[in-house]
């Protein structure tokens, strides 16, 4: 019978990923043509790995170089294995009647296989395997090649023919190709076959999981791009696996166990009723189980068992062992399924009544057990009761336990408790609280829209009667006091409805919906209880903010706070103080930001990670607000604190946030590594979060670090922001301003400045950029006047950086002052006013130094050296050029440190430009000057007529003596020597 996960639709799928191995066994093929190197070949891998793929693939290429090729495998048919030569038998079925007439070894060898089983009655096999392989050792030109599949399952005549072939390799054109499962391998086999490769005799080849690119881009036909890397998780890169798991998932209106999936499953028809039994028992199990436990799900103690008990169930587990179905620890304590996804495949291929009962024995075996909830809980989901309290409960503990590590598994089974939860009045409002939590998880695992959608049913449900001050709660005829209990808390599940609501209204940014929600509920009489009112106005003040628009609230923020203190309700303190902290900020009234921040940094010292759980969003607001303080130090140490309680509470929204600032302060103090990982990080987990303007913004950071880490000119980093920038589209909050101005900072200036001014424009609203975040805006106007300049427009220059230095003074913020002063001393330096450009850099410098922004601290630096060596300095240009440089290579920013190579001063005492140049050897400098023309090194290898890896050698040590790290360093270098290939020439 034919078992064989590598086999059936197998052959007939496309060979992905497989190159490297097709041509290992192409590169063998053409030594035995030469009847020299090893005889054969033992591919092995897991099941559904592709060997039988590899071999039909190799088959095809054999053929194409006029090789006979022969194919069969061990074990055709269960129980066949006394057939001796079975898979030789199978491979010369495959011989035509001329082919045996115009080769007799080939004749001999099918003749001799044919009369085996007369052989074996008179002499035993050891004489006829001489024969054959001495018939084999006939084979003339252009060769055999031999595929044995599913060696494993060989009979004993076939195993002593390969080892005979192996320790006596014919004098022929002659390979023989194996495949076989490791694991199902009998150690006499096994043995030979190790000693083989030991010998020479026997190349080893085995198949790891493919990459997931080569599953994405060859086995994933039809399939959502999002769903291909959940597909890959889950099928380990084993390519059978993943067709099957693609075929389960995403054709559902296919018949269950078709396709792939039936080539997996196939295995499972020889098992007896017990076999059978136990492997969908430990199926719906999953994971890894006992035998005791699977005793109980596969024996039906009502009445009817498939087996006898524990021991016919020990028993039948050896024998599914054996035919690695399933795999036992080391102790025998517990077993699994040989792939984490079969329980899958088997589970997907039961009739519905079948797996329902089995799920309905495991809740009822892992009850008896203690198991805990989130054990049970896929047992009764998979049971389907009718309503029923008691098993609603436990799917609610389970929920509870896995929320913050699994939130949609949460959203799962609260929506399973909502269905097993009657539906009468004294549950009422403990399915409001249910369908508010199913809300939250929605959220949390980044399905923000179906939230949403949830939300506004649970809002309508929990309607307040119009013609009464107390929400409807079911006439049932209970006495006033209870009624009006559940009124309260009915208003109370209705506004934290709200509030969830305008949080996910804001994520998806539509700010006017939030902002209608908030205020009416806000308004409407009797108002929300104290803490639930502190939320709505900090979210109300939050929706505001991000729109641009905090002034509008101030006074409303400023009022909450106050009552917050009031009640010593400390959480909504921070929570007030944080955002009336950041909004003061945004507007730039930094006096008031920076007492508010103190004072919530006070605060939320002293609350333990536990209670910060729920309030994670302060530590946000916290962290930007100290970032634009320029902070950079007290900002750093509450982000990462947020970003170890956010991962452990499972708050995605406000970690990736957290990631964003901490990438942004690890930027502007000079770890680019660092910042990098931290913006791939954020957008990560941004990425499934589902709102554009988040997303964009998280892009947009990323983009900005990437083009510092990037080598100059690089345009890796200007097509992440354009990426970024069309992510956030026409929004205008302040996610979209950033994103669009950090597009303007990613546009080669002297190349595009009109594209730099437009960009800027868009975001800022005018010439004044008056829309773009106040306390932020001098570094835009820093690179509008830069912009300005390069079109040639000194007038403007000279106005906007002026304008820069008076709005920097108002904000008191050192870094914002030294893009201001940057601003200016560009405009200097274009007039031609060295010695006052260059007073203006440097102090850009003290001031970004003062503040731990050493990023910028380089940039100025770097800006400053020319300038100071136009005025006459030369010594002190190189001082300053040397620090910049060093600031920029040990933070990781190579664009400035090309940026540096190419405007070293020269040196002070009058020499030549640059005598770097002048400890290279003739050839070293040679080189050199073709690099500088944009020569690869296989170009200059080319031309010089060298191998490529002598004039790699040759670039290395050019960089050693030198110093630069770059070849567009090197170039600069060359260049600024003024000197070109004939002054550099031999001797």
């Amino acid at each position: 019978m034919d078992t064989f996960a590598d086999r059936g639709c197998a052959d007939r799928a496309p060979l992905v990923g497989r190159a490297r191995e097709l041509d290992r066994l192409d590169g063998l093929l053409g030594c035995r043509a030469e009847a020299v190197g090893p005889v054969a070949v033992d591919v092995t891998g897991e099941p559904g790995i592709g060997k039988t793929r590899l071999l039909t693939e190799f088959a095809v290429r054999a053929r194409g170089r006029g090789a006979t090729v022969l194919r069969g495998r061990a074990g055709t048919a269960e129980g066949d294995g006394g057939t001796p030569f079975q898979a030789v038998l199978d491979a010369c079925a495959d011989l035509d009647h001329g082919k045996r007439a115009a080769v007799p070894a080939l004749a001999e060898l099918a003749r001799l296989v044919e009369e085996a089983n007369g052989w074996e009655a008179q002499q035993g096999h050891g004489a006829l395997v001489r024969r054959i392989g001495a018939a084999l050792g006939r084979v003339p030109a252009p060769g055999l090649v031999l595929l044995l599949d599913d060696l494993h399952r060989a009979d004993p005549a076939t195993a002593a023919l390969l080892d005979h072939l192996l320790r006596h390799p014919p004098h022929a054109p002659v390979l023989v190709v194996t495949a076989r499962r490791e694991r199902q391998t009998p150690p006499a086999l096994a043995s030979s076959l190790a000693g083989a490769v030991d010998s020479g005799a026997l190349a080893g080849l085995d198949l790891g999981p493919l990459g997931p690119e080569d599953c994405a881009g060859g086995l994933a036909p039809g399939v959502p791009p999002e769903a291909v890397q959940e597909l890959y998780a889950a099928s380990g890169g084993n390519p059978l696996y993943f067709r099957a798991l693609a075929h389960t998932r995403h054709r559902r209106d296919e018949v269950p166990g078709t396709g792939p999936v039936a080539v997996l499953l196939d295995e499972l028809t020889p098992l007896g009723p017990t076999e059978r039994a136990v492997v969908e028992a430990a199926a719906v199990l999953g994971g890894r189980v006992t035998s005791e436990l699977v005793t109980a799900v596969a024996i039906d103690r009502r009445g009817g068992a498939p087996g006898d008990g524990q021991e016919a169930i020990d028993a039948a587990l050896r024998a599914l062992a054996g035919r690695d179905l399933v795999r036992p620890d080391q102790d025998g304590r517990t077993l699994g399924p040989r792939h984490p996804a079969l329980p899958e495949l088997v589970r997907g291929a039961l009739d519905p009544w079948r797996r329902r009962e089995l799920h309905r024995r495991a809740a009822a075996a892992l009850a008896r057990a203690g198991a805990p909830a989130t054990a049970r809980a896929p047992h009764l989901v998979g049971a389907a009761a009718g309503p029923d309290a008691e098993t609603a409960a436990v799917l609610v503990e389970a929920a509870e336990r896995t929320g913050t590590v699994d939130p949609a598994r949460a959203a799962h089974w609260l929506q399973a408790a909502l269905d097993h939860l009657p539906d009468t009045p004294e549950h009422r409002a403990g399915r409001h609280e249910l369908t508010l939590r199913r809300a939250q998880a929605l959220g949390a695992a980044g399905r923000v829209a179906e939230s949403r959608d949830v939300l506004h049913h649970l809002i309508d449900t929990c309607r307040p009667d119009p013609g009464r001050t107390e929400y409807i709660e079911d006439p049932d005829g209970t006495d006033d006091t209870t009624r009006g209990a559940r009124s309260e808390r009915t208003a109370g599940i209705r506004t934290s409805a709200v509030l969830l609501c305008a949080f996910m209204e804001r994520h998806l940014g539509r700010y006017p919906e939030a902002d209608a929600l908030l205020r009416r509920e806000l308004e409407r009489s009797p108002g929300p209880r104290d803490g639930l009112r502190t939320g709505l106005v900090v979210e109300w003040g939050a929706r505001a903010l991000f729109a641009t628009r905090y002034p509008e609230v101030r006074e409303e923020v400023a009022r909450a706070l106050d009552e917050a203190r009031r009640r010593r309700d400390e959480a909504g303190t921070a929570e007030a103080l944080t955002l009336s902290a950041l909004g003061e900020a945004y507007e730039g009234e930094t006096v008031i930001a920076r007492a508010r921040a103190k004072e919530a940094a006070a605060l939320t010292d002293t609350f333990t990670d536990g209670r910060l759980a729920d309030h994670v969003e302060s530590l946000v607001r916290l962290g930007w607000t100290e970032a634009f303080l320029e902070e950079y130090g007290a900002a750093e140490r509450h982000t990462a604190r947020g970003i170890v309680v956010a991962r452990r509470a499972g708050r995605p929204f406000a970690l990736s946030q957290l990631l964003l600032c901490s990438a942004y302060v690890h930027f502007l103090t000079g770890n680019v590594a660092a910042a990098l990982d931290l913006a791939e990080e954020s957008l990560t987990v941004a990425r499934p979060l589902g709102g554009t303007e988040l997303l964009g913004f998280s892009r947009a950071i990323r983009a900005t670090v990437l083009l510092h880490a990037l080598p100059l000119g690089a345009p890796e980093g200007l097509a992440a922001a354009e990426e970024a920038a069309a992510t956030v589209g026409t929004a205008q909050s302040w996610w979209a301003t950033q994103a669009r101005c950090m597009l303007a900072h990613s546009v080669p200036l002297g190349q595009d400045p009109h594209r730099v001014r437009g960009a800027l424009l868009r975001a800022g609203g005018d010439r004044d950029l008056s829309r773009l975040q106040p306390s932020l805006r001098p570094g835009y106007l820093e690179l509008l006047a830069g912009a300005a300049l390069a079109a040639g427009d000194l007038p403007e220059a000279e106005r906007v950086a002026r304008r820069a230095l008076a709005e920097a003074a108002r904000l008191g913020l050192p870094v914002q002052r030294g893009a201001a002063r940057r601003a200016w001393g560009r405009v200097l330096a274009h007039r031609g006013e060295s010695a006052a450009a260059a007073e203006a850099f440097t102090e850009a410098a003290r001031e970004s130094a003062g503040s731990g922004a050493g990023l910028r601290e380089a940039h100025s630096l770097l800006l400053a050296a020319p300038q100071v060596q136009a005025a006459g300095d030369g010594a002190r240009a190189a001082a300053l050029w040397r620090r910049g440089r060093r600031l920029a290579a040990d933070g990781g920013a190579r664009m400035l440190v090309d940026l540096a190579d190419r405007t070293r001063p020269a040196p002070p005492d009058g020499g030549p430009p640059d005598g770097r140049l002048s400890v290279l050897t003739p050839r070293e400098r040679e080189i050199s000057v073709l690099v500088a023309e944009g020569l690869t090194n296989q170009a200059v290898a080319d031309r010089l007529c060298l191998s490529p890896r002598t004039v790699e050698s040759h670039v290395a040590r050019v960089y050693r003596k030198t110093g630069v790290e770059t070849r567009a360093g090197l170039a600069s270098l060359v260049v600024r020597t003024g000197v070109g290939e004939g002054q550099f020439s031999r001797g």
